[in-house]
């Protein structure tokens, strides 16, 4: 038995508010089943995004919703910094919020035009995070004692 898609959807949640996701979680009969299978679609995406991991995040079972080892907590916790870059990605990318900036009256666009452009530096903040994550994690995942012996290979 190996981390279940859902350690990571909580730590992802943790790290986010969005009623709309709150919403799908606490809909009767289907909710969770649904709930897992769109965060499944960040996760997957997310995975891509860290690629230097130490465990290989491909080796999963989509259909059980687990990764088919044991994941590090760091790994845990990277993945779902991922999952929300990717997630706020969509957000940005929103083409109804773009919809609303062009047709609505000078207040409504500014206001959308604030809330895109704070969508945006939020991130633009979250990758340099997660850029950052992923220089830390190499650092602390490279054989020193081989670099300093001159191997600079892998």
């Amino acid at each position: 038995m190996g981390t279940s898609f859902s350690e990571i959807f909580d730590l992802f949640m943790q790290q986010l508010s969005d009623y709309r996701l709150i919403d799908l979680y606490n809909t009767p009969t289907t909710g969770i089943s649904n709930f897992e299978t769109y965060l499944t679609g960040f996760l997957i995406l997310a995975t891509r995004g860290f690629d230097p991991c130490t465990q290989n995040l491909s080796d999963r079972n989509d259909s059980s919703k687990e990764f088919n080892f044991i994941m590090t907590e760091i790994n845990k916790i990277i993945l779902s910094k991922f999952m929300v870059k990717e997630w706020l990605g969509k957000e940005v990318n929103d083409i109804l919020q773009m919809r609303l900036h062009v047709q609505d009256d000078d207040f409504k666009t500014f206001a959308e035009a604030n809330n895109l452009n704070a969508k945006k530096s939020s991130y633009d903040k979250l990758n340099e995070d997660c850029s950052q994550a992923m220089v830390d994690y190499g650092f602390k995942n490279l054989d020193w004692a081989s670099w300093f012996a001159g191997n600079f290979v892998g």
